[in-house]
């Protein structure tokens, strides 16, 4: 069976529409996570700790997708799609 690991990271934008952090020092790394769901349920803490800053975002991370770039893989893969 395929190890499946998602990065949960994120941190301030320079601006809310775009990808860009304002400071790459300070991107809070949440953690690995072994499966989706944990990986989806620490974002979503994390998310909802910062709502009320709209230029913080979180992210989610396929690690797995990295470390294999021959496989293909579906954007909902992870969702039983």
């Amino acid at each position: 069976m395929t190890q499946r690991l998602h990065l949960v990271f994120g941190g301030e934008l320079v601006d809310p529409q775009k990808t860009a952090f304002k400071n790459v020092d300070d991107i809070h790394i949440v953690g690995m996570f072994p499966d989706y769901e944990s990986a989806h349920n620490a974002w979503k803490a994390e998310a909802q700790r910062t709502v009320d800053n709209a230029h913080m975002r979180y992210f989610i991370a396929h690690i797995h997708r990295l470390r294999d770039e021959e496989a293909e893989a579906s954007p909902t893969e992870e969702l039983g799609g």
